[in-house]
C-alpha cells in the first residue's frame, strides 16, 4: 500500500525519553503510521537540521537543551551566532530538543505533546 509523502509523519526521537514515548504512544493510539529516527544515532547534517528546525519556524536557540552537559561546556557564554549553533548541535545532537515531529512540509517540537494539533493530529 503506498503512502501519501505529502502526509508522512517521522518522530525524531530518543527511545528512553518519557515524552517522546507518549508521542509514540499517541500516535500509535490514532493509528498513525510513523517513521521512528533515533537523530542521536542517526543525526542530522547541517542542511537537514536548518530545513527542520525551518520547517517547524523555530531558531536554533530555541531548540536547544539547556540541562545537558554539552549546552555548558559547547554553548553557555561563547555568543554563537545560528549557523555556530546548528553546527555545534548537529556534533552534539544531545542538544536538540525533543521530540520533532513531522507530517508533510510541517514540523513541530512536540513538547508539550499537544503541539501536534498543529499538524492535525489530536
Amino acid at each position: 500500500m503506498k503512502t501519501n509523502e505529502a502526509a508522512k509523519v517521522v518522530l525524531y526521537e530518543k527511545p528512553t525519553c518519557t515524552k517522546c514515548r507518549e508521542v509514540k504512544k499517541i500516535l500509535t493510539e490514532q493509528g498513525i503510521e510513523f517513521e521512528s529516527i533515533e537523530y542521536l544515532k542517526k543525526p542530522f547534517s547541517v542542511d537537514e537540521l536548518k530545513r527542520l528546525l525551518r520547517r517547524a519556524g523555530l531558531k536554533p536557540r530555541d531548540a536547544l537543551r539547556k540541562n545537558e552537559p554539552a549546552y555548558q561546556r559547547y554553548v553557555a557564554g561563547q555568543n554563537l551566532d545560528d549557523d555556530q549553533l546548528i553546527r555545534t548541535m548537529v556534533k552534539h545532537p544531545e542538544l536538540i530538543q525533543r521530540p520533532i515531529v513531522t507530517r508533510g512540509s510541517k514540523a513541530v517540537l512536540a513538547r508539550p505533546s499537544s503541539n501536534l494539533s498543529k499538524l492535525g493530529i489530536e
